[in-house]
């Protein structure tokens, strides 16, 4: 049954009769008439629509004739009108229309994978989102992407062709691109000039330009999201991932919290001012100097140290990389990375840039070799800190030391709360990292009361960890950590006191975490004495159906501060 409480249809209808009031005027002889149409009704697949109640808000004279031809015109559309939304929406499941493929890819929440429309039997590339994850503003966020992809519609932009709503999950149907990421296939390519450059970031332009002229900022452009079309040579360059993509009002400009990804982000969003469009083109001046000699303009280890960089604009053009480049192309990347807004050039702009839309006769065509070499080093430390981050999680084997050595490394940025290559948003960040915080303190707390219950709560019970009492060894399981619960935890002193020392947490997504932190540990022992400890330990914790689990642990030797000896009191699970 479908319930229609109450409706309004409200028609402005031309007539030539005279005697039609239009209800707004004294004016017998008007040449436009409202008919206001109320109903409450009731219909279902076996019962035709009527309505049940007809109310005329402003009539006045006319011949019956020349009134009941009118009244059937409007009546009819009206029904219409009413039928089409008394029908049933159409009932489509993602099964029935696309057969599912291998998987592509994964996130936090979702899965891609290749499909098949069973209609037509074009490929397309589904990305599943598991909706029982999601919170309400995950929804939002969720429907933002798919209203933003929806209004997209450009030959260097990943198109959304479906989007299918379903119980548990909510697909959508994007263009399946073949051809990998841009910066993989440079480094492929027998030969690359600054001309392949500058055509490369025209088609960047091209979308950035199109996604501005829609009022669309996609706050996250980055070489990650900068595909091909296909394998085949010349394939077209599209922009993907709007998850971050906000809707503005032409050149407004306001502060819609912290998102991007660290070394790309521009000097107003790292300064928490109003942003808009022109963010999008520093990440497009960042992208076209790595294009042209294969490393990022602003670069430190310490987060701190690389936001200090970008906020003043604190880039240059060493030798010799930078001596074979053209005046023009650093001329516009100085357009591009011009610290205040305002006066950066817009992506219209961009384009009729010499360099850009006269490359032929502008921009040098010898090969650089030196650039595809240190692009390959670059996509190397991309490609690491990616594969670091997945095997955290996948395989739960590592130490926190070995990992701190490899994202050390060459590494272009040492993010403080996410990996350098991941997208950040601000506004969920911070109560994240203070959950990890205060999920740790629990822990340790359990490991201070010798609560093993509680302990087993909190931990995996596959915990993998590497700990001074296993001698090197990686353990798995809870019971080797059970041991030390029932024989030694609290059981040796009076009272403990335990303080986590800056902590450092990494978001890994939104189900998976990594902090690492100083532990100190005070305790009384059975003869008064008052002994002080300090290990550095890592933990890394993953989100099973809703609730944070410890999967591994790190724990550096504990240094003796004052008294005893480790063994003396307690080993620091």
């Amino acid at each position: 049954m479908y319930y229609f409480k109450y409706f309004q249809f409200l028609r402005t209808w031309q007539s030539p009769l005279p005697g039609i009031h239009n209800g707004n005027c004294g004016d017998c002889v008007s040449k436009r008439w409202w008919l206001r149409l109320s109903t409450t009704t009731t219909s279902s697949d076996d019962q035709p629509y009527r309505p049940n109640r007809l109310r005329h808000s402003v009539l006045c004279s006319a011949s019956n004739l020349d009134w009941f031809v009118h009244f059937l015109t409007v009546e009819i559309d009206f029904l219409k009108c009413a039928i089409a939304m008394a029908a049933p929406a159409a009932c489509t499941r993602f099964s029935d229309n696309y057969e599912i493929k291998e998987e592509l890819g994964r996130g936090a929440f979702s899965i891609v994978k290749r499909c098949v429309q069973k209609s037509t039997g074009n490929e397309f590339a589904a990305k599943i989102i598991n909706t029982k994850k999601l919170t309400a503003r995950d929804f939002q966020k969720l429907e933002r992407e798919a209203r933003i992809c929806r209004k997209l519609h450009h030959p260097n932009i990943v198109r959304l062709h479906d989007s299918i709503q379903e119980e548990n999950y909510h697909y959508l149907v994007f263009d399946l691109v073949t051809g990998g990421e841009l910066f993989e296939d440079i480094v492929a390519r027998e030969f690359y000039s600054e001309a392949d450059a500058s055509h490369c970031i025209q088609q960047i332009l091209e979308s950035v330009n199109h996604c501005h002229q829609n009022g669309v900022v996609h706050r996250d452009l980055k070489p990650e999201n900068l595909l091909l079309a296909s394998k085949a040579k010349g394939a077209a360059v599209k922009l993907a991932d709007f998850g971050l993509a906000i809707e503005v009002q032409g050149d407004h400009q306001a502060w819609f919290g912290f998102a991007g990804t660290p070394g790309y982000l521009s000097p107003e969003v790292l300064k928490k001012e109003p942003y808009g469009k022109p963010v999008d083109i520093w990440a497009c001046g960042v992208i076209l100097y790595i294009l042209l000699v294969g490393y990022p303009p602003f670069w430190d280890e310490d987060q701190h140290r690389l936001y200090s960089q970008i906020k003043a604009g604190a880039y240059d053009y060493p030798s010799p990389e930078w001596d074979t480049v053209t005046p023009e192309a650093k001329n516009l990347i100085n357009q591009m990375l011009t610290v205040n807004p305002h006066k950066r050039i817009t992506a219209a702009e961009a384009l009729k840039h010499p360099w850009i839309c006269q490359r032929e006769r502008v921009a040098s065509v010898v090969h650089r070799q030196e650039t595809v070499d240190c692009l390959k080093k670059f996509n190397a430390r991309r490609k690491l800190k990616g594969a670091i981050l997945t095997t955290m999680l996948a395989t739960r084997n590592f130490s926190s030391k070995s990992m701190i050595t490899k994202k050390g490394e060459g590494s272009p940025v040492k993010d403080s709360t996410d990996s350098s290559n991941a997208t950040m948003e601000d506004d969920d960040v911070k109560a994240r990292r203070q959950e990890i915080i205060k999920i740790t303190e629990q822990l340790i707390e359990a490991i201070n009361s010798g609560d093993f219950d509680a302990y087993t709560k909190i931990g995996d019970p596959h915990l993998t960890a590497f700990e001074p009492e296993a001698l090197g060894n990686l353990v798995e399981g809870i019971d080797f950590h059970k041991f030390y619960f029932e024989n030694v935890l609290g059981k040796n002193c009076k009272a403990i006191n335990t303080t986590i020392l800056n902590p450092h947490v990494h978001l890994l997504g939104e189900d998976a975490a990594c902090i690492a932190y100083v532990r100190l540990t005070q305790y009384i022992d059975k003869q008064g004495h008052a002994h002080t400890h300090q290990s550095e330990e890592t933990r890394v914790w993953h989100k099973r159906d809703n609730k944070w689990q410890n999967v591994h642990f790190h724990r550096s030797a504990s240094g003796k501060v004052s008294g005893a000896t480790t063994f003396d009191f307690i080993p620091q699970k």
